[in-house]
């Protein structure tokens, strides 16, 4: 049994995907590659520590031999999903998105090809297509139109990948996805970040008018479709993953306020994103016509099981407030965690907006 290397797996959407694969598949083997960047929480997977098809290797994707050391051994793929992804911090530095959305995905790209690594799927956003107007919806045809320094280096990512399936004619495929939501979701995110407000009564901050619209999609659903991907879709193919969810901002602050039984006095208003997209909408009608995926998970019913998650994991949500996370990994393999910077240096400073 050769493992698959999933990047980023301590990060939201990838801890959710490791659960889902080795309980979806018990042929399925896993090796988590990831950082630990502040966005990474090794507790994510606690639980599946000592699993027998599951082992944890902290390495950066940007490591070239250390990537090489990982896929020399011999594995069955590599599904990418290590990245910076906060837009907000993409506009305070965008140093960090480039560095390892660019570069790390181009040392991913160059060990498959020296290795003949066998599949390869990159873990991409909506955002890379930009901004929609009052109607119509995302294609995998829609041009590429990124309009933040995260989007654009994920596009940039996307591009590389697309380079190598023409000139080298590696096995490689594409997901781009729309704003996922469910447990694990570091909180900074606008979900996450909204609830664990409202659950110590403090306001929430949604900006400008509210009326940015975004399409929604369970993690389980997202997850479900990216393994669908991995088993059955065609190399060099893009494939756009939604919720057939459109939600404005506001109208979605209100419902959550509403679940949670607070008062809608607790929502502030502040200033605008510079160069904020207006509207997402993902068409997922590629998926469902040659994949057989649909979502699944009602926003009805997700947004509730994510609002008992955050009430139920009250000591992980205390320790990401409190930086204790971090020390997780010290405390699980007897070494310090070296602590991430931002490109200038700096520590990455905390936002506490939403995406």
């Amino acid at each position: 049994m050769r493992p698959l290397v999933i990047t980023g797996g301590c990060g939201f959407i990838g801890s959710n995907f490791i659960r889902h694969i080795l309980s979806a598949d018990p042929a399925v083997s896993v090796v988590n590659f990831d950082c630990l960047t502040y966005a990474g929480n090794l507790a994510n997977l606690a639980d599946l520590a000592d699993h027998p098809r599951y082992r944890f290797v902290k390495g950066d994707v940007t490591d070239r031999d250390a990537m090489r050391k990982v896929v020399s051994a011999g594995v069955d793929g590599i599904i990418h999903f290590a990245a910076e992804s906060h837009v907000d911090r993409s506009i305070h530095d965008s140093g960090p998105f480039i560095h390892t959305n660019v570069g790390g995905t181009q040392v991913l790209l160059d060990v498959a090809k020296e290795f003949k690594v066998p599949r390869y799927l990159q873990v991409s956003t909506d955002e890379v297509y930009g901004t929609l107007g009052a109607t119509g919806l995302f294609t995998e045809e829609t041009p590429l139109a990124p309009n933040s320094p995260y989007a654009a280096s994920k596009a940039a990512s996307d591009l590389l990948v697309r380079s190598y399936v023409h000139t080298f004619h590696l096995p490689a495929l594409i997901t781009r996805c729309s704003n996922n939501y469910g447990p694990y979701q570091f909180p900074e995110k606008m979900l996450p970040l909204f609830i664990t407000n409202l659950l110590r009564d403090e306001p929430v901050p949604v900006y400008g008018d509210g009326m940015q619209v975004r399409d929604w999609i369970h993690v389980r659903d997202h997850s479900a479709a990216i393994w669908r991907v991995w088993q059955a879709g065609r190399v060099g193919e893009v494939y756009n993953i939604g919720g057939r969810c459109e939600k404005a901002n506001i109208d979605l602050t209100h419902t959550l306020l509403d679940v949670m039984g607070k008062p809608r006095t607790l929502i502030r208003h502040v200033q605008d994103r510079p160069g904020h997209d207006r509207r997402y909408a993902i068409d997922c009608a590629k998926m469902e016509r040659e994949l057989g995926w649909t979502p699944q998970v009602p926003f009805a019913d997700g947004l509730r099981e994510t609002v008992r998650w955050y009430v139920e994991h009250a000591d992980w949500v205390a320790q990401i407030r409190s930086g204790d996370y971090l020390k997780y990994y010290e405390k699980q393999y007897g070494a310090r965690l070296t602590e991430h910077k931002n490109g200038n240096g700096s520590k990455p400073q905390p936002v506490r907006t939403g995406k």
